[in-house]
């Protein structure tokens, strides 16, 4: 058996390119930590979310509430591409538990912050771990496990995603209500002491021994910067867009020139780097491949569509059909279970038949029809109804969400997967920011049109300028005006859900053109079913 593994071990070593053979059993000791990784920093921002009003009331600086969001998200959006790279350059193990003590660092900062300038800073520490936790799982996976054999594990991930969803909001508001907002960071330390611990004794990667890009191990510092400043201009946009600043607005107008022209520069300072034969920090190259680069552009759209639909989905069902705001996570738990009993169907047989382009079609056609049915919610629509709607636009995002992963992932050379994975999460994300935006801005135009168009020329002022009231305001509007925001709303989400549609049916487009490339699989030790030991990473 020890002559059949040592050529394994010798590939793994000398081919960045290969894989060994692990058991299934060694690969859910390290998934463990590898999930509760996952779990603080998709976790996070949903307990925050519940607990602001109690921060505000406590630190005061409300002017700046919204930067307590914000900062996290630029921080983890900005530094994805760069700990992708990194985990690549300087081993994968490493570089993820660094990501760890600094998640971990930022989140007790948080924890014992005296006012709101301090919480601001310290989220940004916590974001920029974050955004190495959600890579560093996702490359390690990608290097542990081949496309082939990953639909055995991905149901776990998305298993994560729907606890983080329905669970933050009610961890976040029981700690605030019966501890103090404090912990809501604090908890996260032995949960990422776990995860540090169970990564460190169990996780082995093989050596890569190639002297040649030992050498190269330099980080491109100016296109790393240039990238940072594109990707943070591209999310202030979408902040701030239709929100803090008019779209027309000269900020808003700046704020783009300056993303345009700082990611036009980095794309030819990358262009620069490879020529010399240096590591730029995103290879351009990848892009030449046809699936990654359409794969990165459906990831946009699924951001896009998923992440407007969370956002207004709570809204429609609080603000209408009058549901608790306590219990906001629970309201998308039909869209969750669909989307996770799909996830788990749908690895099983890419595992077993290596076949996965039916499922973007599949997948972008459930979900835009997921999408229209939505768009048909009324003031009257009941709760089953809605609830059956969302469970067909989970199972749609379920065809989808892991699928866009891991072809990302089977789309380039190992050597790069933290790149893939870290594209794959970064198209995501930036789709995501510009859904939020851009539907917030016409869900506020809907709701403003429709107030005015039933009170009058004075019915925006019943909502004092905002789009979205919160429950006890609600309750205290008289019975006109009340009934006139019910309409309002169900217009805005209805304007939000059609269009939505249409972005899905572009999905539909690009799904089409992918091509089944066979997903690597990594050969067993002939005459053996347990692993090799593993050669511990650099």
């Amino acid at each position: 058996m020890a002559q059949d593994q040592i050529p394994q071990q010798e590939r793994a070593a000398d081919d960045p390119d290969a894989q060994v053979y692990r058991t299934p059993r060694e690969i859910r000791i390290v998934l463990s930590g590898l999930l509760i990784a996952m779990l603080l920093a998709m976790l996070d921002n949903m307990i925050v979310g519940t607990a602001m009003p109690t921060i505000v009331g406590d630190l005061g600086g409300v002017n700046h509430l919204s930067w307590v969001v914000t900062s996290y998200i630029l921080a983890t959006t900005a530094s994805t591409p760069i700990w992708g790279k990194l985990g690549d350059l300087y081993g994968r193990k490493g570089i993820f538990m660094a990501s760890i003590v600094i998640f971990l660092a930022g989140s007790a900062m948080s924890g014992v912050s005296q006012n709101m300038n301090e919480l601001i800073g310290s989220r940004a520490v916590q974001g920029l771990g974050a955004g190495g936790l959600i890579v560093g799982v996702m490359s390690i996976m990608g290097a542990m496990v081949p496309p082939r054999e990953r639909g055995k594990y991905q149901g776990m991930f998305a298993a994560v995603m729907a606890v983080a969803m329905i669970g933050g909001p009610l961890v976040g508001g029981t700690i605030t209500d019966h501890l103090n907002w404090h912990w809501i960071f604090f908890i996260n330390l032995p949960l990422g002491a776990v995860a540090l611990v169970v990564v460190a004794l169990t996780l082995h990667l093989p050596k890569q021994r190639s002297e040649a890009r030992i050498a190269k191990k330099k980080i491109d510092s100016l296109g790393a910067g240039l990238l940072t400043v594109g990707i943070v201009a591209l999310v202030l946009v979408t902040t701030w867009g239709g929100q803090t600043y008019s779209w027309g607005s000269w900020q808003i107008a700046g704020t783009l020139v300056l993303a345009a022209v700082a990611l036009a520069w980095f794309l030819r300072v990358e262009q620069q780097v490879a020529q010399r034969g240096q590591e730029p920090v995103l290879p351009l190259h990848v892009f030449r491949s046809r699936n990654f680069s359409l794969i990165c552009a459906l990831g946009f759209v699924v951001g896009f569509v998923m992440f407007g639909a969370i956002t207004f989905l709570p809204l429609y069902q609080q603000s209408v059909q009058g549901a608790s705001a306590t219990n906001s996570g629970l309201l998308l738990m039909p869209m969750m279970l669909g989307m996770l009993v799909v996830s788990l169907i749908v690895g099983q047989a890419v595992t077993r038949t290596g076949r996965y382009k039916i499922y973007p079609v599949i997948g972008t056609l459930v979900m835009t029809a997921g999408m229209l049915l939505l768009s048909r919610l009324d003031v009257h629509t009941d709760k089953t109804t809605s609830a059956l709607f969302m469970v067909v636009l989970g199972a749609g995002m379920g065809f989808l969400m892991q699928i866009t992963m891991l072809v990302a992932q089977n789309s380039v050379p190992l050597k790069d997967i933290g790149v893939a994975s870290s594209s794959s999460t970064f198209f995501r994300s930036i789709g995501g920011s510009f859904g939020v935006s851009l539907f917030g801005a016409l869900f506020s135009s809907r709701v403003t049109h429709t107030m005015a168009q039933r009170l009058g020329a004075g019915g925006t002022k019943a909502v004092d300028g905002h789009a979205q009231l919160s429950p006890a305001m609600l309750g205290q509007l008289p019975a006109p005006v009340r009934d006139a925001y019910d309409h309002a709303v169900t217009d805005g989400v209805h304007s939000i859900f059609l269009w939505g549609a249409l972005i899905s049916v572009a999905g539909i487009a690009v799904s089409f053109f992918l091509q089944e490339v066979p997903l690597r699989a990594t050969p067993k030790p002939s005459g053996a079913g347990d692993a090799a030991p593993a050669l511990a990473e650099v």
